[in-house]
């Protein structure tokens, strides 16, 4: 049995009829589709090394402290392996609009919180893999790490080892509210422990001090309402998706011709993209931005292989208004800079590692607020997630290309995560079903900001030479 952290915990409470948490992956495989038994017998060889797969969330009466894990006594894995198809001829369009329902569905609580769809019938005799995981178990990138263990590495993967799993005893109410009453006693030599540790290496705890003074500075200037726009705004319990395509080649070659880093170049093709929206729907954009949360991992590389939420976030303003990309490009740079220097990301971690020790029924009301509260004073949300760059493969068959899903919560109607996955850079774009029809204009608008970088840094390269 294993308690959630406050992040992880705080991905529930925020969930709503309308808000569903999960994030997921949509992956492009060479048919033939794999028999259902085969692709069952694949991911049970991989189930001793992803323990939550075969766990689920109970909740502490009275909620007097955070969930925990523990292990489901009925664990069906047939209940997450789904088979579907699309009809013929299974175009693209046919795949999104599928995602879109799948992912409009929230998942069963009381089971361990993940599915897996099968889909066949995509043409070109391709099939897809639509993965659904609540956000609670991992954040992006620990959902890479996930990927990787799920799939595999080569066609021909030797045979998985016996798995001897047997579910522990699920806890009772009353061993819940012990452990939960015990939790609570041990929280204050919890904190005395941290600060003895803190003044064991003074100039360390300085610096931190320091960093997250001038985070906080950097919080205090995006803590203001957005403009009006139709980017915000109720949202209902419904889904579109769609994608765009780009290459790390592409953005190599921008890199080369005009500077920047690889996330500068993302969000600058981002902010043709919205720019396009926001034009389509005949809203002005002189002078204007749009704000975006950017989350970013605190994982360090001894956390890589531990499924749970290491995430803190940015705010960055996609320059719209400006109509020329050499001066987005530049913009944006700026701006990533002075972000880096202010230390937000240091800030925001640390003010939710302190949500630790608020009893659970005020971390339940105070994400639920908290999460309000900045997304009143941003537009979207932006996900950049680096993948593996190698072929990995299920049941033999190769992985082409794979998009991913970002949830939507609150008055945020349209989301965007970013996927690299061998070769190939790809945007995964989530849309209110209602009110965000048109997100199609935003993903040809990320292609064509993509376009018209390449053109300019040969343009630059071409001068030079």
């Amino acid at each position: 049995m294993d308690r959630m952290s406050p992040l992880d915990a705080s991905f529930l409470h925020v969930e709503d009829a309308v808000s569903h948490m999960h994030i997921g992956s949509i992956a492009v495989f060479e048919g033939p589709p794999p028999e259902p038994g085969d692709f069952a017998r694949m991911v049970a060889g991989k189930l001793p090394a992803v323990p939550r797969y075969r766990q689920k969330v109970r909740f502490v009466p009275l909620q007097l402290a955070r969930p925990v894990w523990v292990d489901d006594p009925h664990f069906q894995l047939g209940y997450h392996l789904r088979h579907t198809a699309l009809a013929a001829p299974g175009r693209d369009r046919e795949l999104r609009n599928l995602v879109g329902r799948v992912m409009s569905q929230q998942l069963d609580r009381h089971k361990p919180l993940w599915e897996m769809w099968i889909v066949e019938g995509l043409e070109h005799d391709h099939w897809a893999l639509v993965s659904k995981v609540h956000h609670c178990m991992v954040d992006g990138v620990s959902g890479t790490d996930l990927l990787t263990v799920v799939l595999d590495a080569e066609p021909e993967p030797p045979q998985p080892m016996p798995d001897p799993w047997r579910p522990e005893a699920e806890p009772g109410n009353a061993r819940l509210v012990r452990d939960a009453l015990f939790d609570l006693a041990a929280s204050p030599y919890e904190q005395l422990r941290a600060l003895r540790s803190a003044t064991r290496a003074p100039r360390q705890a300085v610096g931190q001090l320091s960093e997250l003074a001038r985070g906080l500075r950097a919080w205090t200037g995006v803590v203001r309402p957005t403009q009006v726009s139709s980017l915000n705004g109720p949202i209902g319990p419904h889904r579109r998706w769609d994608w765009a395509r780009t290459t790390l080649a592409d953005v190599k070659t921008v890199r080369r011709g005009l500077g920047g880093t690889v996330n500068d170049i993302v969000l600058t093709v981002l902010t043709r993209g919205f720019r396009d929206l926001l034009l389509g729907r005949g809203e002005s954009v002189d002078e204007r931005v749009v704000r975006t949360l950017v989350p970013v991992s605190v994982r360090t590389a001894g956390e890589r292989g531990t499924y749970n939420n290491r995430v803190s976030a940015m705010i960055a303003e996609l320059p719209v208004g400006l109509d020329d990309p050499a001066e987005r490009l530049a913009a944006i740079r700026a701006q990533m800079d002075d972000l880096k220097e202010s230390k937000q990301a240091v800030a925001g971690e640390v003010l939710t590692s302190l949500s630790g020790f608020a009893p659970s029924m005020l971390l339940a009301l105070g994400t639920r607020v908290a999460m309000r509260l900045p997304q009143r004073n941003v537009n979207t949300v932006t996900t950049n997630v680096p993948g593996p760059q190698h072929q990995l493969y299920a049941c033999g068959r190769p992985m082409l290309e794979a998009f991913p899903f970002v949830p939507l919560a609150s008055t945020v109607r349209v989301g965007v995560a970013i996927f690299s996955y061998n070769g190939m850079l790809n945007y995964g774009v989530t849309g209110d079903y209602d009110t965000a029809p048109d997100i199609a204009v935003l993903c040809g608008g990320v292609e064509a900001g993509m376009t018209e970088l390449l053109k300019l840094a040969d343009a630059r390269s071409s001068s030079r030479t």
